[in-house]
């Protein structure tokens, strides 16, 4: 597989550094975001999921219309959408869009979080759940015929799509970092996502993953999706100074976008996720591991989703990014602390020199 880029599109122009600068969904800024990315030769946008936020699948929609390359990601919580409703809406989308369509699937990082929309499960059995779903997405695609379904967690009888994925079929990724998230993405999933850890780290969880995948009998493993907040400046010391320079933003702004439904803020006690966990332990090794890898916007986040920063020069993040596609990641998220402006300087001084190293290899 080549190795392909991924950003995010959120539905206006806040951030961490600006909490205030929009609310509610923007068309415009979407408009604009999503055609940086697709013309600066990112491949994937993901659309992201909060219990507050605007709807993944309108945004998706939406970025499709005005796009002519870039493939969405649509974030779905299992609780929020019955699954052969998800089946038809997204193979619905997947055919407007030729095909352009991959789904995201969340857990919930916490209980506190699916609890706003009524979800009552545990951790595990939020995973089990997925299990179970994933399998009548797969089903609902490949079937002619009409079907029953009788699981722990959903049970209908004939239900028969009229509409099927574009392509037969549409990539299902996870993330996570527990031993059920390893479990069902390692059996079940096309796209296996990570936060940005240190390589060896990486390389333990990878391992993890595609022992699963084993187990489960597949003769094909996920691909990696590892996810960073790259700080980019045109020499490694003035990338530096900017990097300390949002870190004295992001503290000094944490009241502002703790209240900010779509960013999520701060979380104050001890996080329940496991990846979160992973991330502020690793943090109390150093400030910086390997390369370029910096921990310190994960302490002030409180590890709070993606959070670890590769900081340097375009050469430096490059070189950075290519660690970790010899370690078998070839799905690379990168999404800075100014949306528009980052994604522009990615697509114009990162990812032309990761291809062109890549090509050299090749």
């Amino acid at each position: 597989m080549p190795v392909e880029f991924i950003s995010l599109t959120p539905p206006n122009a806040s951030d961490e550094l600006n909490p205030d600068r929009g609310s509610g969904v923007d068309p415009d800024y979407i408009i604009r975001h999503s055609r940086v990315l697709d013309d600066y030769g990112f491949n994937y946008t993901l659309v992201p999921y909060g219990s507050g936020g605007p709807d993944p699948f309108t945004i998706g929609a939406s970025i499709i219309a005005v796009t002519k390359h870039i493939k969405v990601i649509i974030a779905l919580r299992p609780n929020t959408v019955y699954p052969t409703v998800a089946a038809k809406a997204l193979a619905t989308l997947d055919h407007l869009s030729k095909g352009r369509v991959v789904v995201h699937f969340i857990a919930g990082a916490t209980d506190a979080e699916q609890l706003k929309e009524g979800d009552t499960l545990s951790k595990d059995e939020r995973y089990d759940r997925m299990d179970e779903y994933i399998r009548i997405l797969r089903r609902a695609w490949a079937s002619a015929e009409p079907f029953d379904w009788d699981g722990k967690y959903y049970q209908f009888k004939q239900f028969a799509a009229a509409i099927r994925p574009a392509g037969g079929k549409i990539p299902v990724s996870i993330g996570g970092s527990s031993d059920a998230a390893y479990r069902v993405g390692g059996s079940l999933c096309d796209i296996f996502g990570l936060w940005g850890e240190p390589l060896a780290d990486t390389k333990e969880q990878i391992d993890r993953i595609f022992a699963e995948a084993a187990k489960a009998g597949r003769t094909d493993r996920p691909r990696i999706w590892v996810t960073f907040r790259p700080i980019l400046a045109e020499t490694d010391e003035l990338a530096w100074a900017k990097a300390h320079k949002i870190l004295e933003a992001i503290e000094a702004k944490s009241a502002k976008y703790a209240s900010n439904v779509y960013l999520g803020g701060l979380v104050a006690s001890e996080p329940q996720n496991v990846g979160s966990q992973r991330l502020l332990d690793i943090a109390k090794r150093g400030d910086v591991q390997d390369r370029a890898l910096w921990y310190p916007t994960v302490t002030a986040t409180g590890a709070r989703g993606a959070s670890t920063a590769l900081v340097g020069s375009p050469q430096t993040i490059s070189d950075s990014i290519l660690d970790y596609v010899k370690l078998g990641a070839d799905l690379i998220s990168i999404r800075g602390y100014d949306n528009l402006g980052d994604a522009t300087d990615y697509g114009r001084f990162v990812l032309p020199r990761v291809r062109e190293a890549l090509q050299e290899k090749a």
